[in-house]
This record gives structure tokens, C-alpha cells and sequence, in this order.
């Protein structure tokens, strides 16, 4: 009887749950979208309801549809979109609210008040974050402070704070395990990753009680059991990591300077700094990026906050495209350098610039655009977002010769190419794509005993297609350039 990993892959759009043979590779595949809430302008929400009944029909689809029993099902891994906040009763497990996005921008002038008060070093230098509504901090204190009762709750130690990932593991336990691991605790903007425990004084700082905070653990770890009622038995949950974080261990960028890209609704660059916390000199972040017997290992980060939303909004909000797939030869029949810019600043813009008020434009219309131009400029922003990272890592002292894509975007060859045009460097697709849900399946192996060590999982890693650039260095800059200028105008500081 074949043995599996299955693999929670709980995203922005959609929840995905994955079953992974023992050698790494994907076997089966169910995957559910979900209804995205915009109660306002920059305001981004999900049931939580949504989140948790499309995770539990996913995870039983992929078992049922194939055959598969429960009892073949070694351990379970959970990977998370990032910062998203939920906060719930915990007598009823209802919660107070829909879950706040990590896109969501409603906090901004909070944090914009934070920062004018000269709270960032501090923030900084215990966080690696910067002071941003990304992160879940002022998220929670909206909830607390915005939703009826719930401050008063939260006192009397009524209330339990969650990123999704301890969302999840809470439901899937009964209410028995509340708890988080170490990546997904260094986006919340009140972790300490130095002295790795929730900081007494950011706590302060934000008005949050500690009693809501989960317990933090190893990226591989026994976090509990799934209730027997879900899938008719008990099952380990033994890795758990933020989608980002995942990716970067599903790549095995074990070694310090090894960096990955994840294409999905954002973009997430990350590279490995080992176990030294590098503090950026340009508006980068520092993060953990998995734990492992009690020990960090660091990354420095930039994050792009559209990437794959950019091609959703082509193909749903001005249906432009019928499918992601048409954007490659779309893509590949336009002029490469057709004058076009799309800044894709639909909920501000994130790392370098860290704009939360900058919104959307595209640039250099004429007569002659047609749908192709604007596809392939839609395609040309993320490379162009993606420069902008690597130029300020570069500015900080790490140069980047080589980078592993993944994530859905990563898929279209047109794109790649153009990537590795637009950086100067060669790209690396491996032959699974899914990364995050690879790299938790990967956390819970290796504590299950299935992976005896980091070596042993960074030989299974394979390569399936190598690009090397083959822009010439002047048509590069003059549309790198372009870019800039068209950025340059939607930038509000």
C-alpha cells in the first residue's frame, strides 16, 4: 500500500490540498477558490468559514477521488498565505470577524503614526519588519479595537489570535493544539528573532494581550492530531511554515546566498542568509526563515504585493484573457519593447518602496495597443518588480547569480525568459513547481523520520528548465528605465 504526505496549501485565492509520494513527487491535486471580500477601498477580507470548509473538502477530495484511505497518509504538512489575521472565541471557535488579508491596507495611517513617532528602529531591530499594514500587529488591534466587546474579551482571556496556519491546526485538532512555528510568528510584527519569544514591549506597543498569542514551535515539529471525525482517523500534523518560507525549503536553498522567487498572487524573493540576521539598509526585510531542533536560520526578503493578482484582475476584473494560459502567447506575439508600462499598484507597493498609497496605472497607451501589449506589460511588471529587489539585496551586499522560480507563474516559459533578461542572471525551474506545499511535506517528513536530513532532501531537488539571459545590456536598461519612470509617477512619498 503506497504511502503519501499530504500537503495543506492554504492561499490567497484558493486552498489547495496535496498528496506527495515519499520520493517528493506530486500524486494528487484538489484545489477550491474562495470568495475575496473588498468592503472598501484597500480593504481586503475572507471568511474564515471559507478558508477552513474549502480546506476540509479539498483534503477530502484528493483522498476519496483517488482512492486513497486516511490510514496511507504518513503526515501532514500546512503551508499558509503570510500575516492574514483571524481572531476567534475560544469556547465556540467562532470568529469575531472575517479574516483581515495581508493586502489589506485599513491600518496605514496607524502604522504611518507609529513611524512618524519614531517607533521604527525599535520595531526594526526586534522584528527584522518593517512598520507596515502587512503585518498582523495592527491588524489585531483594529480587531480589538473595532469589533464590539471584543477588547473586553481579549482581556478576560476569552479571545485567541491566529495566522492561518494556527487557525487551521485549531480547527483540525478540535480546539486541542494552538500554536504556530517560527516563520509565520516573524511576520506579525510583535515576534522577537533574536530572543525568539513574543516581545513584552511591541506587545505593549500594540495593545495586544499575550494570552491570544499561540505557542511557538520548530518548522518540524509534532503540532497534534487531526480529530478522527475529518478523515475518519487520527493523522500527525508535523510541519508547518508561511507559503514564502515553504518555498524556500521545497527549493532546498539550504545554503547561505542560495535565493528563490515564489510567483503566486505576490511575489516573494527570499534568500538564504544562514544563521546570520542581515538587517537591510534597503527597506528589505529580515525573517526566519525555517527552524529546525531549536535553532533559526535567517533570509532576507522582498515582497511584491501583486504578481499572479495581476493576471486574475486581466482575466476577471477587465477580462482581457479567458485563462492565465493565453498570457504566454499573448506575451510572445508583442514587440518585447512595445512602450507599454502596467504598475500593478492595486493595494500600494511593497518592498522597495513600501507605498501603501500608491495605486494602480498603465502607461504609453496609443492607438496601436491592443490586448497583447497590455498582457505582456502586465507579465513585464513583475520582472521589472522583481529588479527592483534584486538591485537592492545587491545594495546590501548579497549578488545573486543564479535564483529557483516557482509558483503558478512560473509555469509560462515566456515569462521566465523575460526574467532572466530582465535581472542578468540564470533561472532555474524545478520540475515541481509547487514548492510551498513541497517544502512543508518536506518539514513533516523530515520529522516523521520519511527524510533524515537536509542533505538527503536537497539531493532530491531537480532542475527542469535552466534560462540563461540574452537581452543585450543596452535594451535592458532603456526598458528597466521605462519602468522606473512609470513607477516614479504613482509613488505618493
Amino acid at each position: 500500500m503506497d504511502k503519501y504526505i499530504l500537503s495543506i496549501d492554504q492561499g490567497t485565492t484558493s486552498s489547495r490540498a496535496i498528496l506527495f509520494t515519499l520520493d517528493g513527487q506530486v500524486a494528487f491535486v484538489a484545489q477550491q477558490e474562495f470568495t475575496q471580500h473588498y468592503p472598501q477601498n484597500g480593504w481586503i477580507e475572507h471568511d474564515p468559514e471559507d478558508i477552513w470548509q474549502t480546506v476540509l473538502s479539498t483534503c477530502k477530495k484528493v483522498l476519496t477521488d483517488n482512492h486513497i484511505s486516511a490510514q496511507q497518509v504518513i503526515s501532514i504538512g500546512i503551508c499558509n498565505q503570510r500575516e492574514t489575521t483571524l481572531v476567534w472565541n475560544k469556547h465556540t471557535g467562532k470568529p469575531i470577524y472575517n479574516a483581515i488579508v495581508w493586502q489589506d491596507r485599513r491600518t496605514a495611517d496607524y502604522c504611518s503614526k507609529l513611524v512618524e513617532d519614531d517607533y521604527q528602529k525599535l520595531v526594526s531591530d526586534k522584528t527584522g519588519l518593517l512598520i507596515d499594514p502587512y503585518f498582523s500587529a495592527t491588524k489585531i488591534r483594529w480587531l480589538l479595537n473595532n469589533v464590539e466587546g471584543a477588547r473586553q474579551q481579549a482581556e478576560q482571556n476569552e479571545l485567541l489570535f491566529g495566522t492561518v496556519d494556527t487557525f487551521l491546526l485549531w480547527r483540525l485538532t478540535g480546539g486541542k493544539s494552538h500554536a504556530t512555528d517560527a516563520t509565520n510568528a516573524s511576520r506579525t510584527l510583535i515576534y522577537n528573532i533574536d530572543q525568539h519569544c513574543w516581545d513584552k514591549e511591541l506587545l505593549s506597543l500594540f495593545e495586544i494581550p499575550e494570552s491570544m498569542l499561540p505557542e511557538v514551535r520548530d518548522s518540524a515539529s509534532d503540532f497534534g492530531f487531526v480529530d478522527k471525525q475529518h478523515f475518519g482517523c487520527e493523522i500527525p500534523i508535523q510541519g508547518i511554515a508561511g507559503d514564502q518560507q515553504a518555498a524556500l525549503f521545497g527549493q532546498a536553498c539550504f545554503t547561505s546566498g542560495m535565493a528563490k522567487s515564489t510567483y503566486g498572487t505576490g511575489c516573494f524573493l527570499m534568500v538564504n542568509t544562514g544563521e546570520t540576521k542581515l538587517t537591510s539598509s534597503n527597506q528589505l526585510l529580515s525573517t526566519i526563515a525555517y527552524q529546525l531542533d531549536g535553532k533559526a536560520y535567517y533570509a532576507i526578503e522582498g515582497s511584491i504585493f501583486v504578481a499572479g493578482a495581476a493576471v486574475q484582475w486581466m482575466r476577471d476584473g477587465i477580462e482581457l484573457i479567458s485563462s492565465a494560459k493565453d498570457t504566454q502567447p499573448l506575451s510572445e506575439s508583442a514587440d518585447v519593447n512595445h512602450g507599454v508600462y502596467f504598475v500593478p499598484a492595486f493595494t500600494g507597493l511593497g518592498a522597495p518602496y513600501w507605498d501603501p498609497d500608491a495605486r494602480g496605472a498603465i502607461f504609453g497607451l496609443t492607438r496601436a495597443t491592443g490586448i497583447k501589449e497590455i498582457v505582456s506589460a502586465g507579465l513585464q511588471s513583475i520582472c521589472y518588480q522583481t529588479r527592483d529587489l534584486t538591485d537592492a539585496i545587491g545594495k546590501d551586499g548579497i549578488d545573486i547569480h543564479n535564483m529557483r522560480v516557482d509558483g503558478g507563474m512560473a509555469a509560462n516559459d515566456w515569462f521566465i525568459s523575460f526574467l532572466a533578461d530582465t535581472l542578468a542572471i540564470d533561472i532555474d525551474r524545478p520540475t515541481t513547481i509547487e514548492t510551498s506545499a513541497l517544502g512543508v511535506a518536506y518539514l513533516a517528513g523530515l520529522q516523521a523520520g520519511v527524510y533524515q536530513s537536509l542533505e538527503h532532501i536537497q539531493s532530491m531537488w531537480q532542475c527542469q528548465k535552466h534560462v540563461k539571459p540574452g537581452m543585450d545590456e543596452s535594451q535592458r536598461e532603456q526598458l528597466y528605465q521605462g519602468w522606473q519612470s512609470a513607477v516614479s509617477k504613482v509613488l505618493t512619498k
